[in-house]
């Protein structure tokens, strides 16, 4: 357990920040699971603007660290590839 001050504070900013980077982490996977849901219905106009609403959420996940850059492009890539293919 913390022993110093110091030692408390970075306990409580830790715990602060858990619960706010666990926040973002659920709203953009939200994100990402509802153009996947449109993509499966076959629902292409719908999929398109869920697509543009997801790709700001999860671009500024990835600015603050939370998910790897690389990680955020592809899931863009994979699921704009699936769009496209789209009939």
């Amino acid at each position: 357990m913390a022993n110093s001050a110091q030692a408390k504070k970075r306990v409580r900013q830790a715990a602060k920040r858990r619960v706010h980077n666990m926040s973002l982490r659920s709203n953009a996977r939200t994100h990402i699971k509802n153009v996947v849901k449109a993509i499966e219905a076959g629902d292409k106009k719908n999929a398109q603007e869920l697509y543009a609403k997801m790709v700001p959420v999860i671009d500024s996940v990835a600015n603050k660290g939370i998910f790897h850059k690389n990680k955020v492009a592809r899931h863009k890539s994979r699921l704009n590839s699936k769009i496209k293919a789209m009939a």
